[in-house]
């Protein structure tokens, strides 16, 4: 009995001691920093302003609330979605780069579809009748080329054109934290993958490039916006991406290499496309003995049905374990990449696509100058060249001060 006595104790001491522990800290989390909250995710500060309304949702896979499509999440809670306008690669984020997407009927809701890319970039007067607010949700990852900001501008347009009031529920940029590259100032170098005087990476989010295209005069006809914010945002904290924002940028070393690997296209290097490590790696069959490591690209219906160097096998870089805090730490896109893989071709005459689009080459339409091109032919150093940028980019950077968000 007294053993008893004594264990009944021991036990109940125990027992008060842990309870101690635990009120002593009663909530951990309450000292953590609250996590990113997009502003899709904020339905609380939005469905209000969507009840009772007809609305025309622009969006794809990465428009998502929680882990649930933002129309299935929408329709749920009772919000009267009656048209979906998809951008480049479709609503549902599964057609190649550049491919021409078609209309359509979503066959789960049976809401009809536009595309918005390729034939009809800007919706028309008619495809906007019987709407009364305009959603934009779609994740962008702040590069020019990357053509989702181009959906913006066109659709900015349109509501503006026919008095329909654009919402922007916000995403954080994941290349955020830098601007950098030649800032584009002639309209000949404008394309489907740039119309905008800025550098190659604006360092803006969606809902940030939208007051940005209101206030410097990219529309006849100011549009009336409404920006739901990311809250506990700023351009400088690491954002894992939830969802592939393309078929390309499939994984998240992609999307931070995305603004330094994409000035690759134009050129004789393969990026990745045609493999499932898109910008990711690079290569090229005539940089055989130069480097170790290979990949052949394929045909892959989805991401890219007819890659550079199709079927043949490519030399060159590896960069799945690249450091991307590089990146971060310069707040640059890596040109010596470029630089490198120029200085090692063979053939250097024909490193630079040499086809044109209306007199440009598509390496100048990327970059939205012919000045880099021209730099790296002549052997101008990567110093010398980003001073050449100095200037243009101070320039857009006070420009872009008016239009932040964010810290």
């Amino acid at each position: 009995m007294i053993r008893f006595t004594a264990l009944l104790f021991l036990t109940l001491l125990a027992i008060n001691s842990l309870r101690c522990t635990v009120m002593a800290y009663p909530n951990q989390s309450a000292f953590a920093k609250p996590g990113i909250i997009t502003g899709a995710d904020q339905t609380q500060k939005y469905l209000p302003y969507l009840k009772g309304k007809r609305i025309g949702l622009v969006a794809n896979q990465s428009s998502i609330i929680g882990k649930t499509s933002s129309v299935d999440s929408l329709l749920s809670l009772g919000i009267k979605i009656v048209k979906v306008f998809g951008p480049e690669h479709g609503f549902r984020g599964n057609a190649s780069n550049g491919a021409v997407v078609g209309d359509e009927k979503d066959p789960k809701t049976g809401i009809p579809i536009v595309s918005l890319y390729g034939r009809n970039e800007k919706p028309t007067k008619e495809q906007l009748q019987g709407i009364d607010l305009m959603v934009f949700d779609i994740q962008d990852v702040g590069c020019r080329y990357y053509t989702n900001i181009n959906t913006l501008e066109h659709v900015m347009q349109a509501c503006a054109e026919n008095n329909k009031e654009l919402l922007i529920l916000d995403r954080p940029n994941p290349n955020g934290y830098v601007v950098d590259g030649p800032v584009m100032t002639e309209d000949r170098f404008k394309s489907v993958i740039g119309i905008h005087y800025t550098p190659m990476t604006h360092g803006m989010t969606i809902g940030e490039f939208a007051g940005y295209l209101n206030g410097e005069g990219y529309l006849k006809k100011p549009c009336k916006i409404k920006v739901i914010k990311v809250a506990n945002y700023n351009r400088d904290m690491p954002y894992v991406l939830p969802i592939n924002p393309s078929p390309n940028l499939n994984t998240q070393q992609a999307v931070m290499l995305f603004p330094s690997l994409c000035m690759f296209e134009g050129t004789a290097i393969n990026e990745g496309r045609g493999t499932r490590m898109p910008f990711t790696i690079l290569g090229a069959p005539a940089l055989k003995g130069k480097y170790s490591f290979s990949y052949k690209p394929a045909s892959i219906p989805g991401m890219s049905e007819r890659p550079n160097h199709k079927d043949t096998l490519c030399y060159g870089l590896d960069l799945r374990n690249y450091d991307v805090n590089k990146l971060r730490n310069s707040r640059q896109i890596d040109l010596s990449l470029l630089i490198e893989l120029y200085n090692a071709y063979p053939d250097k005459a024909n490193f630079f696509n040499r086809e044109r689009s209306n007199g440009v080459s598509p390496f100048d339409l990327r970059i939205g100058t012919d000045q880099l091109r021209k730099q790296i032919i002549a052997g101008i150093s990567e110093a010398d060249i980003r001073k050449s940028w100095k200037q243009g980019l101070q320039q857009f950077k006070s420009i872009r001060a008016k239009y932040l968000l964010y810290p």
